[in-house]
């Protein structure tokens, strides 16, 4: 199991990092590190033997946190930021349907699972009333 990251690289997490129970003084569940942060890897770990946990400090933050590898990407390569998050509630701008049939109208509150991004746009599965729809961010909006 070989390191990804090197010791001083300096490097972007990918996904919002909360708190898993680890970090002192901080409940469980609140956000540490907003996604699209930059940092640098401080130490690398592992976890059960199997999982390689990199120690990267934010100094911005002035905070170390332990990330995945897979929650980290080099701070050179691209990097496209989401309007949206992980659990965001969510509503169409206009009606969606599958094979015809409305399954989300903008009145219909949805929940962001899962986020991707890349240069060529960004698109959300989102679940709208027991149906998960791959949705483009520009047919979402947050309604405070």
């Amino acid at each position: 199991m070989q390191p990804k990251f090197d010791y001083g690289e300096e490097v972007r997490v990918i996904r919002n990092i909360r708190n898993d129970g680890t970090y002192p003084n901080q409940p469980t569940g609140c956000l540490l590190i907003s996604r699209g942060s930059v940092g640098y890897v401080r130490d690398v770990g592992t976890f059960l033997q199997d999982q390689l946990i990199y120690s990267v400090d934010f100094i911005d933050m002035q905070k170390v946190v332990g990330c995945r590898e897979q929650e980290l990407q080099l701070a050179s390569e691209p990097w496209v930021p989401t309007q949206f998050d992980f659990r965001d509630k969510v509503f169409p701008k206009l009606s969606l349907a599958i094979n015809g049939e409305v399954v989300a109208t903008p009145e219909t509150e949805g929940e962001v699972e899962k986020v991707f991004a890349n240069p060529e746009g960004v698109y959300y599965y989102v679940r709208f009333a027991g149906k998960t729809l791959q949705v483009p961010e520009t047919a979402l909006i947050t309604r405070e």
